[in-house]
């Protein structure tokens, strides 16, 4: 299975950050900009790609073990940015970034100890993909207009073990389809 562990806002959330696409798709060259679809609207904590069946139990066991440890915290969809040159546009986030990055370094230490090849360490950058392009794209008025874009604050309750089916019908457009394979509640416990 290709997983992640991931944060994913609540509904209501999602509802004001589609608004705020919804905003930003009616600037110049947005078609040149693929925008990812409201299922696909997560913080990634930790990327695992194709992970044996074998493994997953070992992994989840590890997973749960970093929510009981991990305390709820405050989080909010605010502001934004890219990576690689207009390549890819992210909304970002404010509140406890401190607990959210804790809460990623320990994913990350889960699939090591689940025995799972993680690669190179990155320092963790909050953010949620809204849109990717093949080619550069001058998107500084896209970031420009979510610099000034704030969600409401809402608690981070939980974790999620998500699993990603990427597209095989080869229809330009479709999305990878996301699946909610496991949830823990942070418990704060230590």
């Amino acid at each position: 299975m290709r997983l992640f562990a991931a944060v994913l806002p609540p509904e209501d959330v999602v509802d004001e950050l589609a608004a705020e696409v919804s905003r930003l798709r009616t600037l110049p060259d947005a078609g040149r900009l693929r925008w990812t679809d409201r299922p696909g609207w997560h913080f990634t904590l930790a990327f695992y790609g194709e992970v044996p069946d074998g493994v997953v139990p070992a992994l989840s066991d590890r997973l749960a073990r970093a929510a009981h440890r991990s305390a709820p915290f405050p989080l909010a969809v605010a502001g934004g940015g890219q990576f690689g040159r207009g390549r890819a546009l992210w909304a970002g986030a404010r509140g406890d970034l401190e607990a959210l990055r804790l809460l990623a370094d320990r994913a990350e230490a889960a699939a090591r100890k689940a025995g799972l090849e993680t690669g190179e360490h990155r320092r963790y950058k909050a953010h949620l993909t809204l849109a990717r392009s093949r080619d550069a794209v001058d998107v500084r008025p896209y970031t420009r207009l979510l610099a000034e874009f704030a969600g409401r604050s809402w608690t981070v309750a939980d974790m999620a073990l998500v699993r990603s089916r990427l597209p095989t019908s080869g229809v330009p457009g479709e999305q990878p389809r996301y699946e909610v394979v496991e949830r823990w509640a942070l418990d704060g416990a230590g």
